[in-house]
């Protein structure tokens, strides 16, 4: 099926990572036939995202950004916006997770990290780009949460709590915003051997493998086909819902 996302602009967060879900999303609308604008928080990390976009005969920009500091996110989006002139789909991708430790161990600056990146990021480059799509009246802004949402995480009480509020701003802004011509949704991605689970023993990721029917880990590939898929107008009726990628894990 073709999509029809040739010559839209994605704009991918968190896709420095050579192990994670951004790299995937990145190079999966690439093959669809999207422009790709690379942001990470590590510069080296997104411009061998964005040479791999450029091989496979596409425009790739990659551009250094903490999504927490609403000053970079916006210069982020001004350079964008400069160099492709419009962002017809935002994936809010980049996340991170304080260290796993008891609630009542966990301080402030455990707090501040997840909350400030997952939830406060997501915020920030969705009002960054936002007004544009107002203005044209199209748009697609996918967010990445968690099977911790449906889950839930302990010893990562502040990393669900925000990926939680993920979902709820992707609800509340899908009912701002459809009638616009812009869909938002959210994914919550399982289990995936990216560097979140870098230094969880084999015996932790196996156990957790039981636990989904398909007895294997969420791929970048998983994530990357529902995000061209939630891309595509094949989805327009599609609003305001968190789509579940996780083997079934959350069936539970």
């Amino acid at each position: 099926m073709d999509l029809g996302l040739t010559g839209k602009v994605a704009l991918v967060t968190g896709a420095g990572s050579q192990k994670g879900f951004g790299k995937g999303i990145a190079l999966s609308l690439a093959k669809e036939g999207c422009d790709v604008i690379v942001a990470d928080i590590d510069l080296e990390g997104a411009k061998q995202t964005a040479s791999e976009i450029k091989a496979l005969g596409r425009k790739s920009l990659a551009v250094k950004a903490d999504v927490a500091d609403i000053g970079q996110v916006n210069e982020m989006v001004k350079t964008a916006m400069a160099r492709f002139g419009k962002i017809d789909v935002l994936v809010n991708n980049a996340g991170s997770a304080s260290p796993g430790k008891p609630f009542w161990e966990k301080s402030e600056a455990d707090w501040d990290w997840d909350i400030n990146i997952n939830l406060k990021g997501t915020m920030n480059c969705t009002k960054a780009v936002i007004g544009r799509m107002v203005e044209e009246k199209s748009g697609k802004i996918i967010n990445i949460s968690s099977v911790a949402v449906r889950l839930g995480a302990p010893f990562a009480v502040s990393y669900a709590a925000a990926k939680s509020g993920v979902v709820g701003f992707t609800k509340s802004l899908a009912l701002e915003v459809s009638h616009l011509g812009i869909n938002v949704n959210c994914i919550a991605p399982g289990l995936g051997l990216t560097n979140f689970v870098k230094n969880d023993p084999p015996e932790l990721i196996d156990s957790l493998k039981e636990r989904m029917p398909t007895r294997r880990t969420t791929t970048p590939e998983d994530i990357a086909n529902t995000v061209a898929f939630l891309a595509s107008d094949v989805s327009r009726n599609i609003v305001g819902q968190t789509i579940s990628v996780d083997g079934g894990m959350s069936m539970y």
